[in-house]
């Protein structure tokens, strides 16, 4: 029978929402469509207003989520040429943690005063939380708080509660409005099913939710008094047992589509709808990548490493360990990098000439490709440089997005394929350094398995081959977290038993497609050794922390401020 039926799966990103008619007997990927959001990711100021915002803000709009379900899902199953009524279920997945606040029926904040920034959905690289983030990671160390070890010891400025208390203590009228502060990944799900629900994976990597339970209401309200409530904003709870948070596991069965979401869509109503997801977490079933042992880094704008694990341990700098986080019944961690892809893209956009630009053109290749061959023909080290990744902050290991990117040795002689090679080598080196913090915690990583867009770069992926001395799988789609949804929708659906069953049917990847080269790796080791010293000198934050507070205060009146971060520091 699941070879007649198929799957959707829509992975909601941080430009553009794509959604991927899957066979649920094999993963085939028989149609796709992409849309692209309309109001992209708000960064200067706010839509259809004067409205500016501060340094590190990133906010998202509610209305380009709901037209990828109006043009993407649709757009979908035409290009694959199967009736809706094979379609069975719907899967989605989101960045995160990109939350918004909404009113009881799930209404956005923004939908009803669009002229307040804190009315809108914080995507997840909104780093101006960061000074509240400081202050709630030092109030839980010196309480000893038994869930900061859980995250590495720092939880981030991206978080829920980091962000939730920006709002209050930024807008209290929007707090006071907001009767539920829900993730992206839920909320979705709601408009789909009517039903809202809270998801396992979200509530623990980015709600603090261990154990059972949320962070105390003691320890909220030595933050401020009146944040004492917030986790009320954040839970579904069980009506038999009033105030004890439900959860939704991986996999499960969120809801049915509605007619209105049916409308939308142009899918049948009453179709399974797969309890919502992270796109990173996800793409572990897209590739077959649900053992202990597997680590999956999905490698875009910013780079998530996920990895399922059969033991619990403490690792520095980690962005969380979840129980039944990736798969049920494992420990999934989480560890990643804030940006991967957008400092390559930040580099074409900002510091290469425009005679690059144009030997690039006149070659067929785009500046990237131009870039990366020049790059290519470089021996390890020749460059003379040597970077450190932090141009969108730190998210691991050292979890501060009030750090910047440091670029050292340029001379007059220096090109702009010296600084690309680097700035690759950069982010590799960063890899390296979570998969080596990783192991001597005692969580081993067997395999490491590369998905995302960057995939596409074969240079890149020869790079962190050799700079991490181990071979690389890679996935076998270039849609790993839609794909990964269409497998969680499977399982929904009831046609596997769970998602290892439906991941191994479904998802696909090329064990060692890349092995690293002995020489390029020994002179690597040099360089990395180089790395980590540069690292650690300016690891503390003193001399970047300064520079960020002086940009800040020179970008005008009514700016924010950085006062507070060096708590962090």
């Amino acid at each position: 029978m699941n070879a007649n039926n198929y799957v959707v799966g829509v992975d909601f990103g941080t430009l553009s929402g794509r959604a991927v008619v899957v066979r649920v007997s094999d993963g085939a990927e028989v149609g796709s469509a992409v849309h692209e959001y309309t109001h992209g990711v708000i960064e200067e100021h706010l839509p259809d207003s004067s409205v500016r915002l501060g340094p590190d803000w990133a906010l998202q709009s509610p209305q380009d989520w709901l037209d990828v379900l109006r043009f993407a899902v649709p757009a979908a199953i035409s290009a694959a040429g199967v009736s809706p009524s094979q379609v069975v279920g719907v899967g989605t997945d989101f960045t995160a943690c990109t939350v918004l606040p909404t009113t009881a029926d799930g209404t956005p904040l923004c939908f009803e005063t669009p002229s307040l920034p804190h009315a809108w959905p914080k995507l997840w690289k909104h780093h101006a939380a960061q000074a509240h983030a400081d202050r709630i990671n030092a109030l839980a160390a010196s309480r000893g708080e038994s869930w900061l070890p859980r995250y590495g010891g720092k939880i981030s400025s991206e978080w829920e509660f980091a962000k939730g208390l920006q709002v209050l203590e930024e807008d209290p009228s929007i707090y006071e409005r907001a009767q539920r502060w829900i993730e992206a990944a839920d909320w979705i799900v709601w408009q789909l099913t009517g039903v809202e629900t809270r998801n396992v994976c979200t509530a623990g990597y980015k709600g603090i939710y261990q154990d059972g339970g949320y962070p105390s209401a003691e320890f909220l309200s030595a933050l401020n008094p009146d944040f004492a409530d917030f986790v009320h904003k954040l839970t579904v709870t069980e009506p038999s047992t009033p105030g004890a948070p439900v959860l939704a596991p991986l996999g499960g069965l969120a809801g049915r589509l509605t007619a209105r979401a049916a409308e939308w869509t142009g899918l049948p109503e009453g179709i399974a709808v797969a309890v919502g997801n992270v796109d990173a977490h996800v793409t572990a079933a897209a590739a077959d990548a649900v053992r202990p042992g597997q680590m999956v880094a999905i490698m875009g704008t910013s780079t998530c490493h996920v990895m399922p694990s059969d033991r619990l341990a403490e690792v520095p700098g980690m962005c969380g360990v979840v129980r039944d986080g990736i798969v049920p019944g494992l420990w999934g961690y989480e560890a990643g990098q804030s940006g991967v892809g957008d400092i390559f893209a930040w580099f074409v956009d900002n510091a290469v000439p425009s005679s690059y630009a144009q030997e690039a053109q006149a070659r067929g290749l785009s500046i990237h490709e131009h870039l990366t061959g020049l790059a290519a023909a470089q021996a390890v080290g020749e460059h003379g440089l040597l970077a450190l990744d932090w141009h969108n902050g730190n998210r691991s290991i050292l979890v501060d997005h009030h750090l910047s990117g440091v670029i050292v040795g340029q001379t007059l002689a220096t090109r702009p394929e010296d600084v690309y090679r680097a700035l690759i080598e950069a982010t590799a080196f960063g890899a390296r350094l979570i998969v080596e913090t990783f192991e001597s915690s005692g969580v081993p990583v067997e395999e490491f398995v590369v998905a995302g867009g960057l995939l596409k770069n074969r240079f890149l992926m020869q790079v962190y081959a050799d700079v991490l001395r181990r071979p690389l799988s890679v996935i076998g789609s270039e849609q790993g977290p839609a794909l990964g949804s269409a497998v969680h929708a499977a399982v929904a659906a009831g046609a596997y038993e769970d998602i290892e069953q439906a991941s191994a049917a479904m998802g696909k990847r090329t064990v060692a497609a890349y092995v690293p080269d002995d020489k390029a790796a020994d002179a690597y080791d040099l360089l990395y050794a180089e790395y980590r010293r540069l690292h650690d000198l300016f690891a503390d934050g003193g001399i970047l922390h300064t520079l960020r507070r002086l940009r800040n205060a020179a970008t005008g009146p009514g700016r924010p401020s950085i006062q507070g971060s060096e708590a962090g520091a």
